[in-house]
């Protein structure tokens, strides 16, 4: 298997601290994966961001869109 390389650009939010999952917080980065294009990602990565979880990669376009229908939703 080929390695991954990843480089995290910004941390943008925490929206789960270390603190309440054993040393592992959900975050919300803009990454480069494998040195393409930054995109938004949000997973669960450990202090030091040498391991993550399964998460989920958006573009910008496809964070507008998410962004659009959070914002119509009713009250959660």
């Amino acid at each position: 298997m080929a390695e991954i390389k990843y480089d995290i650009i910004e941390t943008l939010a925490v929206l789960d601290d270390s603190d309440s999952r054993g040393g592992w917080a959900k975050e919300l980065n803009l990454i480069s994966w494998n040195g393409n294009e930054p995109k938004y990602d949000l997973r669960s990565w450990n202090e030091d961001h040498s391991r993550m979880g399964k998460g989920i990669t958006l573009s910008a376009k496809e964070v507008k869109q998410l962004k659009d229908i959070l914002n119509g939703l009713k009250k959660i």
